[in-house]
């Protein structure tokens, strides 16, 4: 397998719940689970990005490789786009960004984009997906749907349900009975990190703004990006007190060798 990185943004203010990567689970803070997840991934190299000297001071406690990087990004792109800067990597090495919020996210599906992009040339960017069956979950805005062509390369992503299947969308019960391809995304991404650079120097397109959705600048610019299609979303990250209550059961009960059911 070709190999890659994995850089994980992680960045202390949180409205919800302020000082997220360093809360305790299980007697360790959040981005060391993040990072013990990266390295079952298999990645030559795993590195915390972070503007915050507390998360470096525990980060490289632990043993991690921190980098410090601006307080300025507006995104984890662009964050993880300063690291490979720093750390002079080529333009055809590939980096997953891994979240600092997902403690659950298995190494395998960090090993899967990565792979994903090593065999598709022409991408620059690689992700995942799962098929949608719930027409509720269609209709939610904060599921971002793609839509995907012959080939698994992203045609578009939106917050509304796409495609519109304009026969069974009719009326006041929409379904999903004519069995059309419906396509749930997962925010796990790899980069080359040539595209990495081209990335940050291009502005949000006009549809990125209007759907909130950062991968939009990416069609809009001409590049492509592929989405490997998985049966199961892996488990949630952690954004608000209930998802880390939930994190924290999962944890314990695999110390533990008990069910968190």
């Amino acid at each position: 397998m070709t190999p890659f990185r994995v850089v994980i943004p992680s960045r202390f203010e949180s409205t919800r719940l302020p000082g997220k990567p360093l809360l305790d689970i299980v007697g360790k803070p959040m981005i060391q689970h993040v990072h013990e997840r990266a390295q079952e991934s298999g990645a030559a190299e795993v590195v915390i990005a972070t503007d915050d000297a507390r998360i470096q001071k525990t980060a490289e406690a632990f043993g991690a490789t921190v980098c410090m990087t601006s307080t300025d990004h507006p995104s984890g792109t662009d964050r993880i786009a300063e690291v490979a800067r720093q750390c002079g990597w080529a333009d055809s090495d590939i980096v997953v960004n891994l979240q600092g919020d997902e403690p659950l996210l298995p190494g395998e599906l960090v090993q899967r984009v990565a792979a994903d992009l090593a065999h598709y040339e022409d991408a620059s960017v690689s992700t995942l997906c799962i098929p949608i069956v719930d027409v509720i979950e269609l209709f939610d805005p904060n599921a971002v749907k793609v839509v995907l062509d012959a080939k698994g390369f992203a045609l578009y992503f939106s917050r509304a349900p796409i495609p519109w299947q304009r026969d069974d969308f009719a009326g006041d019960a929409p379904s999903l009975a004519s069995g059309a391809r419906c396509y749930r995304h997962l925010g796990l991404y790899a980069y080359r990190v040539g595209f990495l650079h081209r990335y940050v120097t291009w502005s949000a397109s006009a549809m990125e703004l209007a759907e909130s959705l950062e991968q939009l600048r990416v069609l809009h610019n001409g590049e492509r990006i592929h989405a490997s299609t998985i049966d199961q979303a892996p488990p949630a990250g952690v954004d608000t007190p209930l998802d880390l209550d939930r994190v924290i059961a999962v944890l314990s009960a695999q110390e533990t060798g008990v069910s968190s059911d």
